[in-house]
């Protein structure tokens, strides 16, 4: 399968490297689960990253990809509220931070989108 922009291959790798990520540097993703949230931030770090790793999973497998695409898309809205708190957070931070704190939060529209694509193109 070619590796175009809206591959579920290249959507699925994100997702894995996500969940890399929040498992290898989970501190950086504590500061952004809400206060709000019930438990500790590291217990929603590590859950979030489990389930970009099933996401990841779901989309690379051609039999599970419509259902953990539409799911990805639906990850990627409910996550939204920890974008808006690291950008109220970056407003003391350095401008270069507030800047890449704020460029998050339109990105998730087109993340969303190409989610969206992939569970609709997918055979099924």
């Amino acid at each position: 399968m070619p590796r175009t922009p809206s591959s579920p291959l290249l959507l699925a790798g994100l997702l894995a490297g996500a969940a890399v990520a929040h498992a290898v540097a989970p501190k950086q993703f504590d500061a952004t689960v809400p206060r709000s949230l019930p438990g500790s931030p590291r217990q929603w770090t590590y859950a979030s990253g489990v389930a970009e790793l099933a996401l990841a999973a779901g989309v690379a497998h051609p039999r599970t990809r419509r259902v953990a695409a539409l799911a990805t898309a639906a990850f990627f809205v409910g996550v939204f509220p920890a974008n808006v708190k690291m950008a109220a957070d970056a407003r003391h931070r350095s401008p270069a931070l507030r800047t890449v704190a704020l460029a998050r939060l339109p990105l998730q529209v087109p993340l969303v989108l190409w989610a969206r694509k992939v569970g609709r193109t997918a055979a099924g």
